[in-house]
């Protein structure tokens, strides 16, 4: 029993050091779990159970020389070992071909199996299998019992881990939080004071050149503060995938994934409030219009800076309250010739929602500016 005591000591410590370490964020942290708990006891696979929403238990993470296939296994609900799995208790299985309990498609790859709850403080988070390959001996009492001790202290890992990972996430969101107030209070303000004293020397006696210079210094300050405060939202927001997302977090999140392709981020400015105004259809065309937009800038523009300003105060040219998109580059602009597909899909897009989309070089006439717009 020494041996047996030793690997999983030795197994015990690998998962943890992983998790708290830091080193394996995510999914890969049951990756660990898996590959860990198969070297353990010799099993032909090593897979990680989690519960999915209609009550079963779905693989998703898998330590195999053969894995094809094993990941989005699904035990159904009212697969018999779901339930005591579910309620802290082992299953071991002489055979997964020929046993009656093991109802999945992958059973009769595997011989015998032991399936463990990996739970900790009487709350199961899901489930470990181990399944040997045909011909070879089931597991042993001593297998068995090191096993279910793993199990448990990789369940208590995880869930350090995952409180870990809270605890260093909420740091970040108040660092956040501070370096957004910072920015409002300090940056913002000081921008603002800026503003109103080049305002206050235009009203001087001032030589045509100079007064067109401060002109020029108050409208990139607007700009600039725009700005600021765009950076300031995104500060504000919670990182999450799978968090339904507002038109304004929406477009960042386009804009931040086009900087990849560009080789910098675009600028972005919003007017109004275009949350609030904005409706869902209007929204869920307008971002793909600059989704379109931004590739047709990645793919054929060759620019060096991108600006993309979202007006919700528009008004349109018939009077009409509306939404508008530019974005403006100072790439090589749309040559006469080619395919404009894209172009084409943005202008349907407009003109669905009874408005329309142009497009043209820039006021200096260098670059393109695309004007996408819609009512309200």
């Amino acid at each position: 029993m020494a041996e047996p005591l030793a690997r999983l000591l030795d197994a015990v410590g690998s998962v943890t050091s992983a998790l708290l370490a830091d080193e394996q964020p995510g999914d890969d942290a049951l990756d660990v779990v898996a590959e860990q708990a198969r070297a353990l006891v010799g099993a032909d696979a090593g897979l990680v159970l989690l519960p999915t929403v209609e009550g079963g238990l779905e693989v998703v993470a898998v330590s195999a020389e053969q894995p094809a296939g094993l990941v989005g296994t699904v035990l159904e609900a009212d697969s018999p070992p779901v339930a005591p799995l579910m309620a802290g208790e082992p299953v071991f299985v002489e055979d997964a071909s020929t046993d009656a309990r093991m109802t999945t498609a992958i059973a009769p790859r595997f011989g015998a199996c032991m399936m463990l709850p990996l739970q900790s403080s009487g709350h199961v988070m899901g489930a470990l299998a181990l399944p040997r390959a045909h011909g070879v001996p089931g597991f042993t009492e001593d297998e068995r019992f090191v096993a279910t001790q793993f199990a448990a202290q990789a369940a208590l890992a995880l869930l350090l881990a995952g409180a870990q990972r809270d605890r260093n996430r909420l740091a970040v969101y108040e660092e956040r939080d501070r370096i957004a107030r910072d920015l409002h209070d300090l940056v913002i303000q000081r921008l603002f004071a800026t503003g109103l004293m080049l305002q206050g020397a235009r009203r001087k006696a001032l030589p045509p050149d100079a007064e067109e210079g401060i002109a020029h210094a108050v409208e990139e300050l607007d700009a600039t503060i725009q700005e600021v405060r765009t950076a300031i939202f995104a500060l504000q927001q919670e990182p999450r995938d799978d968090a339904p997302a507002g038109l304004r977090a929406q477009v960042l999140r386009e804009t931040g994934s086009a900087a990849r392709g560009l080789g910098f981020p675009p600028s972005v400015r919003f007017v109004g409030p275009v949350d609030h105004r904005v409706g869902a259809l209007s929204a869920r065309n307008l971002v793909a219009a600059l989704r379109e937009a931004l590739s047709n800038v990645q793919r054929h523009a060759g620019a060096t800076w991108v600006e993309v300003v979202l007006d919700a105060t528009a008004v349109l040219s018939d009077g009409r309250e509306g939404v508008r998109l530019i974005v403006s580059d100072d790439g090589v602009g749309i040559p006469e010739t080619g395919r404009r597909s894209g172009l084409r899909n943005l202008a349907r897009r407009a003109e669905s929602l009874g408005g329309e989309s142009i497009f043209g070089p820039g006021p200096d006439g260098k670059g393109t500016t695309l004007a996408w717009e819609a009512p309200l």
